[in-house]
């Protein structure tokens, strides 16, 4: 039996039975067992592969459930899900209808809180130990130290009753290389060994003679940081400084190390850090060498440490297409953007690019990589993206601001505070707009449309097309105030547009959208890239009509391109001459283009029947993209049947 171990462990019960000399043995299954599943069924391997030791240690000495682990960016807790009785199911991780890509309460009691955006784990921590008996663990790192709600959640850490431990997994990673002053003090940063233990000693003694109570213990904590600095001969560190007692650095890859700090400070009262330095995609020669291409490697081989590319898929928004001899294999969205970005900051040096953290994933490293000095990786911080652009678009700069769709709800004050209040020319561009597959319901784009339209000053468009989309970029730049231009995860529908920002016949406007499509019983109204399996779902339905009913069926096809503002003259010409307007978006349906549609009808005076598709009230769960467009019948067959029964009624 390959694993000696694991097929034994159904619960931290099964791990708690064995002796703490075996637990490296428990830990070098998990990562063969780890890296084999992903090889077949892509996920988050690096990132995992970095707190196997850690999470084994952490279920050997807490009595979790009852004790809580929160987890920081959830994909690290792959192995927190096979030592938690998923073992047997992990091969459905992230699949349609199979385990959750990320931590999930509903999923598992072990599951403390959801956690597929980074930096809440101290706060939504701190919220279960206060006034209670049970420890409580919040783990963070992976680049999630970087974010404002982290320290919002350190400094309440540090004024309220609490035993709360932060577990500071330090590995100098997000998904890209972090930077910034925290990681590169996280790097100086020593603490003294004698220190330690001599503080630790006389700390048990007070303890015992009941001379410390919690106004003590607060007066002793600061006499100990001054202690520190003098037989340290460092200064306070940012958590000594808030009176967190701070333990380590320590080696996060030494399992059974791990296990005795562990119990040494599981039982202390108040807040404290344990600072252990891991390295990401530790154990698998690849993953180590190459960390950001490895958090999600996609298939590949384990032997050979290949990564398998099938050209023969293509994701479009919603679709599978093959590529053939005469089609080439058409560009990343990102890469559109990355690409033209380049070209447009090369003509205008006034042109800056900003992004939390995610270079790579929204491909602005292609810029960064030839005027690195013109773009700023803020690290995994949302907020401080948007407000640092706004601050440079104060100074004259054009700031092009990527920010997947996800992420961007956690700046949402700050878009309407600093940047949409002062009028400021801050581009933000929208990346993994709508369904974005296998990450699941904390990373779909789905509310963007709707929670940016009622900003005012906002400007907002999405491109069907990757022309459309260099159009808009370049279109934003000449632009006043805020402008948000967003588009989906995968590949556009084209090859590499040849567009040379001049403009041309099939340019962008201002407020402008086109009409693709003549038509007299229904007019369609489309945003983005959903408007390519709708043009096919019309071509379908005409055609399946005519030939089954013997009647022709006549569907006009308008691509808005702009949700604000929208396109008056097309929406007068419909309103005159349709009794019935369909509107399909990649978005959530309140507040997004079928209302603002409704909307305008209403104040104009027009009463259409307008029938609205897109995404009901719900959080979508996780899958392939194809699975989900099909699933919220927004795909080309779910399109087809939506207006087969418009035109039924």
């Amino acid at each position: 039996m390959k694993y000696v171990y694991i097929n034994k462990i159904d619960s931290p019960a099964d791990l708690k039975k064995l002796k703490v000399e075996e637990l490296p043995a428990v830990c070098a299954e998990l990562r063969d067992f780890i890296i084999e599943a992903l090889s077949k069924n892509p996920g988050h391997l690096a990132s995992s592969l970095g707190t196997i030791e850690l999470t084994v240690a952490l279920h050997y000495v807490f009595d979790t459930p009852e004790d809580k682990l929160v987890w920081d960016v959830g994909h690290q807790a792959y192995a927190h899900k096979i030592l938690t009785g998923r073992r047997d199911r992990f091969h459905t991780n992230r699949q349609f209808k199979g385990l959750s890509p990320f931590t999930n309460p509903a999923e598992s009691e072990y599951d403390a809180f959801i956690a597929g955006h980074a930096s809440n784990s101290i706060s939504a921590a701190l919220g279960m130990n206060i006034g209670g008996d049970k420890n409580v663990v919040a783990i963070i790192g992976d680049g999630a130290m970087t974010g404002g709600l982290a320290f919002e959640g350190l400094n309440n850490t540090s004024m309220d009753k609490n035993n709360l431990l932060i577990v500071l997994n330090d590995n100098h990673m997000a998904i890209d290389p972090l930077k910034g002053g925290f990681t590169q003090y996280l790097v100086d940063l020593t603490t003294s060994e004698m220190y330690n233990k001599w503080r630790w000693r006389l700390y048990q003694v007070a303890e015992k003679l009941h001379l410390v109570d919690d106004r003590k213990r607060r007066a002793m904590l600061r006499r100990n940081n001054s202690l520190k600095a003098v037989l340290s001969k460092q200064p306070s560190n940012i958590f000594t400084g808030l009176n967190i007692r701070y333990f380590g650095p320590t080696d996060g890859h030494d399992v059974e190390g791990l296990v005795r700090i562990l119990r040494e400070i599981k039982n202390h009262r108040g807040p404290k850090v344990l600072h252990i330095i891991t390295k990401k995609g530790k154990g698998y020669a690849p993953a180590e060498n190459d960390q950001t291409v490895w958090h999600a490697p996609g298939e590949f081989n384990v032997e050979t440490g290949l990564r398998i590319a099938d050209a023969n898929r293509i994701q479009t928004a919603g679709a599978d297409r093959p590529a053939t001899p005469d089609r080439p294999v058409p560009p990343l969205w990102q890469e559109v953007f990355g690409e033209t970005l380049l070209e447009l900051a090369k003509k205008n040096e006034k042109i800056v690019g900003i992004t939390p953290a995610m270079p790579s994933g929204c491909s602005m490293s292609i810029m960064q990589k030839e005027l690195p000095d013109r773009v700023f990786d803020v690290g995994i911080a949302e907020g401080h993206a948007v407000t640092f652009s706004a601050g440079l678009a104060k100074a004259g700069m054009v700031p092009y601001c990527n920010i997947y769709s996800t992420f961007l709800q956690r700046a949402y004050d700050n878009i309407v505070h600093d940047v949409a209040l002062q009028n400021l020319h801050v581009v933000l561009c929208i990346d993994r707009a709508g369904i974005v597959g296998n990450d699941g319901a904390t990373h779909h784009g789905l509310l963007d449309l709707a929670y940016l339209r009622p900003i005012p000053n906002m400007q907002i468009c999405a491109p069907r097309t990757a022309e459309d989309l260099r159009d808009m970029l370049k279109l934003a730049e000449t632009m006043e105030g805020p402008v948000a231009i967003r588009y989906p995860r995968g590949r556009t529908n084209e090859p590499t547009p040849n567009s040379s920002l001049k403009g041309g016949e099939h340019s962008v406007a201002y407020g402008k959208g086109i009409k693709l499509r003549d038509g007299e019983d229904v007019a369609v109204l489309t945003i983005g890239a959903i408007g390519n399996p709708m043009s096919e779902a019309i071509e379908s339905v005409c055609e399946t009509v005519c030939q089954s009913e013997g009647r022709s069926v006549s569907i006009a096809h308008y691509d808005m391109r702009w949700l604000k503002p929208m396109d008056e003259e097309i929406l007068h010409e419909v309103g005159r001459k349709y009794k019935t307007i369909v509107t399909a978006e990649d978005g959530i349906i309140a507040g997004g283009l079928g209302s603002a549609v409704l909307e305008w009808m209403s104040d104009h005076g027009y009463t259409p029947r307008v029938i609205r598709l897109g995404v009901n009230d719900q959080f979508v769960e996780h899958g392939s993209t194809k699975e989900l467009y099909h699933l919220l019948k927004l795909d080309k067959e779910g399109l087809c049947e939506s207006l087969l029964q418009v035109l039924a009624k």
